[in-house]
């Protein structure tokens, strides 16, 4: 009960419900003081004449004032019964609203001490206004907390991204410094082809910097499917046959035309057909699709290659994620943003994408939808 009262939101509570207390019995005595003498002489001339000649000797007398007096100690107890009643009340109604509060001010505290861990507990979350706003904080704060792990695992995903073409830059200038290493033209087209890499990875991020924070215009004009899958496969069909991995493309009958940017279209479907041509080994085959399904036109990019384990297929499109670890940039795996700029790139235009796949070693279809 203390701890309620020490709290200001439950004393001015308290204080406003025994402020309306007090006013209505200042009003009440007002009123009953007043009407007090009519009532008398109303209640003892309704008895007749005599009764009015002995009224008006009683008026005279102390039976009024004891009569006033009496009425004026019955509303005192009265008022001090309500008084006490009302505190009572006004305790348990402020703690009922205060508690709410104060637990969401502490709360806040803790998120602003960058606590994104804390919640609200729910069996202290009611189903009034007060606790549709804990719901709502629980749900902010977790979405703090995934936003604030994705930032450290992208500050950590970038570190080791740069570290590996950045050791091997220091360690072929070490070697040309101490000798170790001839100054031929095989050791500087390693460094370049390092500072290549450094290069595309930057470029990456900042691609992927501008997609997620929708910092792009679309260049929307009405295009055809097949165009597009046409110009896909035959840039990339000369790297496809370097590999010894055939690329088949199947274009659906009648199909009608899009309201699209060319550009980022076509860059979604480069890095499809390269992300197939990274997993998908010399012999296999990749085969690049479109049909219409309703109200859209469906791009799919499937192969034969090494396939997505099930548990990897949720994660497939986050942000330098790699489905084998193993497989660094360096190995043809890519810098892991690829996928994550396609997906961004696909939302923008109103369509959604997805990953399929068997299993390890069963190939893989990568499907994406855009609305017609």
């Amino acid at each position: 009960m203390f701890k309620a009262i020490r709290s200001s939101w439950t004393l001015k509570i308290l204080l406003a419900i025994w402020g309306v207390v007090l006013i209505s019995f200042i009003i009440l005595a007002i009123a009953m003081n007043l009407s007090l003498a009519a009532a008398f002489e109303r209640r003892f001339g309704s008895m007749g004449g005599g009764a009015q000649m002995m009224m008006g000797n009683m008026r005279g007398s102390n039976l009024y004032q004891n009569f006033r007096a009496a009425v004026n100690d019955s509303m005192f107890i009265s008022a001090l019964i309500a008084f006490i009643i009302a505190g009572g009340i006004g305790l348990f109604v402020s703690r009922r609203i205060t508690q709410p509060v104060m637990r969401l001010t502490f709360a806040n505290q803790k998120l602003g001490d960058k606590d994104y861990s804390y919640r609200i507990p729910e069996d202290e979350i009611g189903d009034d206004e007060l606790g549709k706003l804990a719901v709502s904080f629980n749900q902010t704060a977790e979405k703090l907390e995934q936003i604030e792990a994705m930032r450290r695992q992208l500050i950590g995903d970038i570190s080791h991204e740069l570290r590996t073409p950045l050791t091997a830059i220091k360690g072929s200038i070490e070697g040309l410094i101490d000798g170790v290493l001839g100054a031929s033209e095989g050791t500087y087209q390693q460094i370049s082809h390092e500072v290549d890499r450094l290069q595309n990875l930057v470029e990456d991020l900042q691609e992927l910097s501008r997609v997620e924070a929708v910092q792009f215009k679309l260049n929307r004009k009405k295009i055809n499917a097949e165009t597009l899958v046409r110009e896909a496969a035959a840039a990339m069909e000369a790297t496809y046959i370097k590999k010894g991995v055939e690329l088949d493309y199947e274009i659906a009958e009648h199909l009608p035309e899009i309201h699209a940017d060319p550009d980022r279209i076509l860059q979604v479907l480069h890095n499809l057909l390269g992300n197939a041509l990274q997993f998908t080994p010399k012999g296999g085959k990749v085969k690049l699709a479109v049909r219409r399904t309703g109200d859209y036109l469906e791009f799919s990019v499937a192969d034969n290659g090494f396939g997505i384990e099930p548990r990897h297929l949720p994660y497939i499109f986050e942000r330098f994620y790699r489905a084998d670890p193993s497989r660094s940039r360096a190995s043809g795996g890519g810098s892991g943003i690829g996928l994550t700029i396609s997906k961004s790139l696909i939302e923008a235009h109103g369509g959604t994408i997805r990953a399929e796949s068997d299993g390890k070693n069963k190939g893989s279809v990568f499907t994406f939808t855009l609305p017609i």
